[in-house]
């Protein structure tokens, strides 16, 4: 389980948004504030992230909370963000060739376009079950 520190900043039904503060693995490189990455968030800054979490534990507005999200699901929706897109986008370059006739190449063109936005559109909706949704795991105490 992956898990990340965050705090409730609203509510809705079984679902709570969280915001949490974007790290870098900067800390525990050997580098240390030589390479690109730590170069871009110098100069652009830390920015906060919010997701929504499945609220089990009732959590509150204003509650510091750690938020968990399963490592096969993260993977999942990885896969399947990348993959997805160009595979519909290849299939749909093809389909478009085949059925383009005499106007393959413009086919083709409109067939990869075709398919890449029925694949965002998809994607829009997907989720691997509850795996790939975050969920608040805990209550953390006040430092």
């Amino acid at each position: 389980m992956i898990e990340e520190r965050g705090t409730v900043v609203a509510l809705s039904g079984d679902y709570a948004q969280v915001r949490t503060e974007r790290r870098s693995a900067c800390g525990t490189c050997t580098v240390q504030g030589a390479c690109g990455t730590s170069l871009l968030e110098r100069y652009l800054g830390r920015r906060a992230v919010e997701l929504t979490a499945l609220n089990q534990i009732q959590a509150a507005v204003g509650d510091r909370v750690l938020v968990g999200i399963s490592e096969q699901g993260l993977l999942a929706a990885a896969m399947a963000a990348y993959l997805a897109p160009i595979l519909a986008l290849l299939a749909g370059a093809l389909l478009g060739e085949a059925l383009g006739g005499a106007h393959g190449e413009a086919a083709s063109l409109f067939g990869a376009l075709l398919g890449l936005i029925l694949a965002l559109r998809w994607l829009r909706g997907y989720r691997v079950a509850t795996a790939s949704t975050p969920l608040i795991l805990r209550r953390l105490e006040f430092n």
